[in-house]
């Protein structure tokens, strides 16, 4: 029999979980100072096969990246299973439901301050002077940022069955439920007014801006709004509107009627694309030589601001009744976001690791629960990430 040392022993290890299967991803090489050990791989797949056995999800892409280099990235389980079975791909593209509000409109806000178009602090009503009424008259950009409007988390959906004009109109008419500052309500008509005021202030509509001035700049080419066709056949489905599977078609009822275009939700996305977002935010705003936002525009939107529950930053969770899909081993300064179909984004400045979690959960009868397994997967990831010595490589390095 052939002599291997310890470290041979290891990596042969690692790559015999990570390559098991045709479904499986990439994991890095078990040499690097970053590599996830092999015995938290193992840990992990048995994590993600337990909540595909129990119904919890059809299927998932997970990326995790560790000093500038993806250190895992795998797909499980299947993308459809309905009306037949389509196994899951790591370049599956996912409707990533509320980590639009981070990723595409909160970003886009904070581009529109740093360009000096917009303050924080400015009334909403200074903006769009419709928004107006029943005190509505001083709420502020930071105050829908944080979820501290006062405004109703989501009005009724007859209230968009007219189109895009008469559901802004019944918004603007809305009465607040708390006085604004005063109380954290996680609101989607909060990021839909945000959504309008990238629109009114920018001079094109969120998905142009988003596009050029976000996703264009950070080299991700499959993050949009309102997918190809091309796209389709890649994108995992959700659930059935009117008999009809919806796959490239955004899950979320008020953001469909709202043409697909909304602050709260619309945005599709692959594990690839958010990887060079997360470098991006980490790389204080460069990716691939293109600064697309500054260093003190990112530090400004995941600096911590306290709520009535708990602490959020400028679009993204920090810590509140929203984190279960956290764990427990991620610094103070980690900032993250869930979507309703099953997606999880957390970045961690402190211990250099970004967690990306993208499954359709709700496919094919809208069951299925992912926070807590999410959270259970970036904590085994980050245990033992953490666990690593630190290396001399710069976190700059994006793939």
């Amino acid at each position: 029999m052939p002599h291997f040392s310890t470290t041979a022993l290891s990596a042969l290890l690692l790559l015999s979980v990570c390559f098991t299967s045709a479904q499986s991803g990439r994991c890095a090489d078990a040499t690097s100072p970053t590599a996830i050990p092999a015995a938290q791989v193992v840990e992990i797949d048995a994590v993600v096969k337990d909540g595909i056995d129990r119904g919890q999800l059809p299927g998932c892409v997970v990326m995790i990246g560790h000093r500038g280099k993806i250190v895992f990235e795998k797909a499980y389980g299947e993308r459809q299973v309905e009306p037949e079975s389509v196994a899951m791909t790591v370049d599956t593209v996912f409707d990533l439901a509320s980590l639009t509000k981070p990723v595409a409109t909160a970003t886009c806000i904070m581009h529109l301050v740093e360009q000096g178009k917009l303050n924080l602090d400015q009334k909403v009503v200074e903006i769009i002077p419709t928004f107006t009424g029943n005190g509505k008259e001083n709420i502020t950009i930071r105050q829908l940022l944080i979820h501290q409007s006062g405004l109703i988390a989501d009005n009724s959906l007859r209230d968009y069955l007219d189109g895009p004009g008469k559901a802004f109109e019944r918004i603007d008419a809305l009465k607040l439920t708390a006085e604004p500052g005063t109380k954290f309500i996680y609101s989607d008509v909060g990021f839909i007014m945000l959504g309008r005021i990238v629109e009114v202030t920018g001079g094109m509509p969120l998905n142009e801006y988003a596009a050029k001035h976000i996703f264009k700049p950070s080299g991700m080419t499959e993050t949009g709004y309102l997918p190809e066709k091309s796209l389709h056949s890649r994108t995992a489905p959700t659930e059935r509107r009117d008999g009809k599977w919806m796959q490239g078609e955004v899950h979320d009822p008020r953001a469909y009627e709202l043409n697909g275009v909304a602050g709260h939700a619309g945005l599709f996305s692959t594990a690839q694309d958010l990887s060079r977002y997360a470098t991006m935010m980490l790389n204080g705003g460069r990716i691939d030589g293109q600064q697309v936002l500054k260093p003190e525009t990112i530090e400004l939107m995941v600096a911590p601001h306290e709520v009535s529950r708990g602490v959020r930053g400028l679009g993204w969770d920090i810590q509140s009744p929203y984190s279960s899909n956290r764990g427990d081993q991620l610094s103070e300064r980690a900032f993250g976001h869930g979507g309703f179909t099953g997606t999880v984004l957390w970045i961690d400045p402190d211990k250099e690791i970004f967690f990306i979690f993208l499954s359709n959960r709700l496919h094919p009868d809208g069951e299925g629960s992912v926070n807590s397994l999410a959270g259970r997967i970036i904590s085994i990831a980050a245990a033992a990430l953490s666990s690593e010595a630190p290396n001399s490589e710069s976190p700059a390095t994006s793939r």
